[in-house]
């Protein structure tokens, strides 16, 4: 049973990516079941985004976590988290169009930890003046986050960035001059 969940949710993340309106029709078909074991699963639609969203938040936090608890330096903690997150994020980033619609509060309330951790994280660089004062913290780790995603999407469909030009990208949005996020980038992605 838990097979055919997981095996659920995988195909739903990659049909939901592909289209972000397709209903539990179109996820049931794909993942080669009748829509009655679908919705066996996951009563609602709304049930079948919000497991997914929390799955992706416990996994994204995850590695937030463990990047963290090593307490280096503000810049050198996200380059390990965005090489990390990277394959997290081609994974999930349905969730981003997901976010900006009908179950935005919900994805934004789930996403509240990681978001408040990631505003932590340039609160520090930005208080050890690696990164730059010119947004709030709270802005300015969105920013940066959200050009990972969107980078990944770019990727996905055509794949010629990859995970070092989005850790580049989004060390230059915090701030960090090019040479300094080349050189901290360097060999790892």
């Amino acid at each position: 049973m838990n097979d055919t969940r997981n095996r659920i949710l995988d195909v739903a993340l990659d049909v939901l990516g592909h289209s972000p309106d397709a209903g539990m029709g179109d996820i049931a078909a794909a993942a080669g079941v009748v829509r009655r074991t679908v919705y066996g699963h996951f009563p609602s639609r709304t049930d079948l985004v919000r497991t997914l969203a929390r799955r992706a938040v416990e996994e994204i936090a995850a590695v937030l976590a463990e990047v963290n608890a090593s307490e280096g330096a503000a810049e050198a903690v996200w380059v390990d988290f965005i090489a990390r997150v990277w394959p997290l994020t081609r994974r999930y980033r349905v969730l981003l169009v997901l976010r900006r619609g009908e179950y935005g509060e919900e994805i934004h309330a789930l996403l509240g930890p990681v978001d408040k951790t990631l505003a932590d994280l340039v609160e520090r660089g930005q208080e050890s003046e690696v990164f730059g004062r010119h947004l709030p913290a709270e802005i300015l780790s969105q920013v940066a986050y959200a050009a990972v995603f969107a980078i990944a999407e770019y990727d996905l469909s055509r794949g010629t960035l990859g995970a070092r030009a989005a850790t580049i990208t989004s060390l230059l949005i915090l701030g960090v001059p090019e040479a300094r996020a080349d050189a901290l980038v360097g060999t790892r992605q």
